[in-house]
């Protein structure tokens, strides 16, 4: 088995592993590694539509493919491995059909999503990226960072519990951004300066179910990357030979290996078996990404001075991993999510 088609999940059934194989296949039939072209970005995004790849896992009332979380986090998972910008991008995609297919304000823009022709950035307000200050119908301020692997996506930013807003591009000046990795996610800063004529306020949506849409989307991404970091890296060690054998021959780069594996397992466990909880997500989240980091960087080491070199995979896995964290800003969204936890601890203390 080739190292691009391993699954380091729990079994999947005849369906999972026929999106594996139709997505390894459809991968591998096009350039492995993205830069940040925008038409070359569109018309993969374009081709993963056609598929049914870019929006499967919402619910078919809504135009989607309806599959259920192992299914989405196969498909995202798969993309995580060569082209983690875009599994970002598809887990945004998923969240924004989410939240607007019911409204049909945005029937025309939620067909655009399903067809990869349109785009939303999803940004939350608890994110240390925003900065945006309300008054009335308007919005201003800055979005540090958006990864939406669009050149001008819409912009949804998460609220409250029950609240967002959607502003439309034209209210928007994107700004380029460099970063470490994740080619092909477009990276731009925004500045926001809308009216009441670009705005859109949603109410009664479910955002902790967005929340965890996004967190375990990114989390499955990050298992991509990992998954892949550790197939390399024993690929490499079972074919380098040193002092008359190969490097799997020495009980420590055994060690190394199986630790970088493990990791890979873990995540996807953590994201099929978390609940539809926002802190149990963001905990899952957190812990996926640092691990991706840990695995990629594992695994260059496991190249050697190899490592370094582009025309081996591990320095980009590792360069992503890193980008995808900070894209993802988990972090900050941890801290709020932990007073939530221990605001209703408290509560249930004091009862």
């Amino acid at each position: 088995m080739s190292a691009s088609a391993r699954w380091w999940g729990p079994a999947v059934d005849d369906d999972g592993r026929g999106l594996q194989t139709m997505l390894d296949e459809f991968i591998a039939a096009h350039a492995p590694v993205l830069d940040d072209d925008s038409a070359a970005v569109d018309a993969l995004v374009r081709e993963l539509a056609e598929l049914g790849v870019w929006t499967l896992g919402t619910a078919e009332s809504a135009g989607g493919g309806g599959a259920d979380r192992t299914l989405t986090t196969v498909a995202f998972e798969r993309l995580g491995r060569s082209w983690p910008a875009l599994g970002w991008a598809a887990v945004q995609a998923h969240t924004a059909v989410d939240m607007l297919a019911a409204d049909a304000r945005f029937s025309s823009l939620v067909a655009d999503l399903h067809a990869g022709t349109a785009a939303v950035a999803v940004a939350d307000a608890e994110s240390p990226h925003v900065r945006l200050e309300f008054s009335g119908a308007a919005i201003s301020g800055t979005v540090d960072r958006v990864d939406a692997a669009a050149d001008a996506p819409h912009l949804l930013v998460l609220l409250d519990a029950t609240s967002a807003a959607l502003i439309e591009p034209a209210a928007l000046t994107p700004e380029a951004l460099r970063r470490t990795g994740l080619s092909g996610a477009l990276t731009r800063s925004l500045e926001v300066d809308a009216n009441g004529a670009h705005v859109h306020r949603l109410s009664a949506v479910d955002v902790d179910a967005a929340r965890v849409r996004l967190r375990l989307g990114v989390a499955a991404v990050a298992a991509g990357i990992a998954g892949v970091a550790a197939d390399a890296a024993a690929a490499y060690s079972a074919d380098r030979r040193q002092f008359g054998d190969t490097l799997t021959a020495i009980p420590t780069v055994r060690q190394s290996l199986m630790e970088q594996t493990a990791r890979a397992v873990l995540i996807l466990g953590a994201v099929l078996g978390a609940g539809e909880d926002p802190v149990q997500a963001a905990a899952v989240a957190m812990h996926a990404l640092d691990s991706a980091i840990d695995v990629a960087a594992g695994a260059l080491q496991s190249h050697g001075g190899y490592g370094y070199l582009v025309e081996y995979s591990a320095e980009r896995h590792l360069r992503d991993a890193v980008s995808l964290r900070a894209a993802a800003a988990i972090g900050g969204q941890v801290t709020a999510a932990a007073r939530t936890l221990v605001g209703a601890t408290a509560k249930t203390l004091a009862k």
